[in-house]
C-alpha cells in the first residue's frame, strides 16, 4: 500500500482528554479522546468505493493489499495515524441530551491528498469509546452496508455528503433489538469506512456552550474557520460572522438537494447536523416513494413526525438556531446571528425554487408558477405516485396532447388513479401549456429534466435485497446496486428492475419501510 501524508490538526491543535480508557464518563475539557479501534477476528473486505480511494491517491492494487483490510477494519494502523472519538452534545427530537459524542466512530487521521484536499478517515463500528454509554460501539452489516450504499449514492445524485471507502465485515456477531421490542438477535457485525473534509457537527459547539466552556468554545470556532473555511478573513468577529452565514446557506443548499430527490434523513438531531453542511450519519434514513411529506422512515419518530419529509427544511433552520445559541457568547450582539438565520431562509428557498423549477423544465420558478406546483404536489399526494418515477417520466411528456401514460408506472393504487385522475389530467394540460409558453426549448427542457430527475435512487426496499444476500455470502446484488448508483440520472435500460415501484411485499416489511436508530 502507498503510504499516505497525514496532518491530524484536529488533535494536534484541539484540547484533548488526559484519559486513555475506554469506561463511560463526562469528558470535560476536551475536544477528544485517544481511543484505538478494538480488533475483531475475522475481517473480510466486502466493497469499496474506487473513486473514494482515488481521492486519497490509492488504487486497486492497493485496496488489494492484505493492509487495507486490516487497518479498516480496525485491526492495524497506518504510519502517521493518531485514532480517536470526538467529543460533542447535541439536541435529539428537540431535547438537550447533553453530551453524546463519537460512541462507536473512531477517526483514524487527517489525510492531505496531493492535490490538496484534506480527508479525514473514520470507522463506524470499530469499538466502545467513552461516549459509548455503556454499548458495544460496534455496528450489524445492514446498517452498515445502507451507510456505505447511500453515501456514494448521495454523491453521485449531486447531493452534498460525507463519503464511504469501505465496507469491512467483522467476522464476529452483534447482538441487537432492532425495534427495541424484546427481540434482540445476533447480526454479522461490519465496519464501514467514512470519508469527508471534516465531521464537526453543531453539537461540538453545543458541548461547550451547555457547560459554559468559552475557552475551548472559542478556540473549536476559530480552528474550525482556519482549517475548514480558510477563505473567510478579516478580524475575528467579521469572521465569525461570515461563517455562520456560510454554514447557513451551505445547510439550506443540502436540505434543499434532498427534497429535490425525495430524501428524508429521518433522525435531524443537531448532533447529525455537519458544519460544513454534508449530509452525514446515514441511519433510519429513507427514500420518499408515494409522495407524502408526513413520512419518515424513523420508527422512533412515528408519531411525532419531526422529522418527517415536510418538516426538513424547518427543521434544519431550528438546528441552526441551536446553533446560533451555542456561538452567542462570542459575538457583541445576535444581529450577525440573525443575519444568518435569514440568509439559510433567503438561500433555501431560492436553491428550493431552482431546483423545483429544473425538476418541472422550467429553470427557475416565477411567483405564478407557485400554485401550480402546490396543486400538483397536493394531487401527488392524495394519488399516491411515486415521486422519482414520475418525475422522471414527465420529461417524455407530449405538449400537443399530454397524458399520463408515460408516467403510468408511477401509480400505486389504481383506485387513486381513478379518482384523481381527470385531476391530474388537467394540471397536465396547463403545465403543457405553460411549457409552450416558456423561453426553454423542448430539447433544453428534455436534458435540464433529466439531469435534475435521476432514474436511479437507492430505494430502501433494494438496499434490504442486497443486505439479504450479503448476508448469505452473496455479494452481487450489492456491487450491481453501487454499480447503477454510479450513473444515477443515465438511462441503463439493463437495470430497469433497479428504477421499479417499491412492490407490494416492501409496503410494511422491516428495513424497508420501517427503520430505527438501532444498528
Amino acid at each position: 500500500m502507498k503510504l499516505l501524508h497525514f496532518d491530524n490538526r484536529f488533535v494536534t491543535t484541539l484540547p484533548g482528554d488526559p484519559l486513555e480508557d475506554l469506561r463511560p464518563r463526562q469528558v470535560l475539557g476536551a475536544c477528544w479522546s485517544p481511543v484505538r479501534p478494538t480488533p475483531v477476528a475475522a475481517p473480510r473486505l466486502l466493497a469499496y468505493a474506487p473513486e473514494v480511494a482515488a481521492l486519497l491517491g490509492w488504487d486497486a492494487d492497493d485496496v488489494a493489499a492484505p493492509e487495507f483490510t486490516q487497518v479498516f477494519a480496525g485491526n492495524a494502523l497506518l504510519p502517521g495515524m493518531q485514532p480517536y472519538a470526538a467529543c460533542y452534545g447535541g439536541h435529539q427530537f428537540g431535547q438537550w441530551a447533553g453530551q453524546l459524542g463519537d460512541g462507536r466512530a473512531i477517526a483514524l487521521g487527517e489525510v492531505l491528498a496531493a492535490d490538496g484536499r484534506r480527508w479525514e478517515l473514520q470507522l463506524k463500528g470499530a469499538g466502545p469509546t467513552p461516549y459509548a454509554r455503556n454499548a458495544d460501539g460496534r455496528a450489524v452489516l445492514r446498517s452498515s452496508l445502507r451507510e456505505f450504499v447511500c453515501s456514494e449514492a448521495m454523491h453521485h445524485l449531486g447531493v452534498p455528503t460525507t463519503r464511504a471507502l469501505s465496507l469491512v465485515a467483522t467476522g464476529e456477531a452483534v447482538v441487537r433489538d432492532m425495534f427495541y421490542d424484546g427481540n434482540a438477535r445476533p447480526e454479522p457485525g461490519a465496519v464501514v469506512c467514512r470519508v469527508a473534509p471534516s465531521f464537526i457537527r453543531f453539537g461540538n459547539f453545543e458541548i461547550f456552550a451547555a457547560r459554559r466552556d468559552l475557552e475551548n468554545l472559542t478556540k473549536l470556532v476559530d480552528f474550525t474557520i482556519a482549517r475548514d473555511f480558510p477563505e473567510l478573513e478579516g478580524e475575528p468577529d467579521v469572521r465569525r460572522a461570515a461563517w455562520f452565514t456560510t454554514v447557513c446557506e451551505r445547510t439550506a443548499l443540502m436540505v434543499a438537494h434532498w427534497m429535490r430527490v425525495g430524501f428524508v434523513h429521518g433522525v435531524m438531531n443537531s448532533d447529525n447536523m455537519s458544519i460544513l453542511g454534508l449530509t452525514i450519519d446515514y441511519g433510519p434514513y429513507g427514500w420518499l416513494e408515494p409522495v407524502d411529506f408526513s413520512w419518515t422512515p424513523n420508527t422512533t419518530d412515528a408519531q411525532g413526525r419531526r422529522y418527517c419529509f415536510g418538516n426538513q427544511p424547518q427543521i434544519a433552520q431550528w438546528n441552526l438556531a441551536c446553533l446560533a445559541h451555542a456561538l452567542l457568547p462570542l459575538f457583541s450582539d445576535s444581529a450577525p446571528l440573525e443575519q444568518g438565520l435569514e440568509a439559510y431562509a433567503t438561500s433555501y428557498n431560492e436553491a428550493n425554487r431552482q431546483m423545483t423549477g429544473a425538476k418541472l423544465g422550467l429553470g427557475r420558478l416565477a411567483d405564478a408558477d407557485l400554485p401550480m406546483v402546490q396543486e400538483l404536489f397536493t394531487l401527488m399526494q392524495q394519488t399516491e405516485l411515486d415521486m422519482t418515477i414520475w418525475f422522471r417520466a414527465l420529461a417524455d411528456l407530449d405538449l400537443a396532447a399530454p397524458s399520463l401514460d408515460p408516467m403510468a408506472a408511477a401509480f400505486y393504487n389504481a383506485e387513486a388513479r381513478v379518482a384523481h385522475g381527470p385531476a391530474l389530467e388537467a394540471w397536465l394540460q396547463g403545465y403543457a401549456a405553460r411549457l409552450r409558453a416558456s423561453d426553454v426549448s423542448p430539447e433544453q427542457r428534455h436534458t435540464l429534466m433529466l439531469q435534475t430527475n435521476p432514474r436511479f435512487v437507492p430505494r430502501n426496499y433494494l438496499c434490504q435485497l442486497a443486505i439479504d444476500q450479503a448476508e448469505q455470502g452473496d455479494l452481487r446484488p450489492l456491487q450491481r446496486l453501487m454499480e447503477v448508483l454510479r450513473q444515477p440520472y443515465t438511462e441503463q435500460p439493463e437495470h430497469a428492475d433497479l428504477a421499479a415501484p417499491r412492490p407490494a411485499w416492501a409496503r410494511e416489511r422491516a428495513g424497508c419501510a420501517m427503520l430505527s436508530c438501532s444498528s
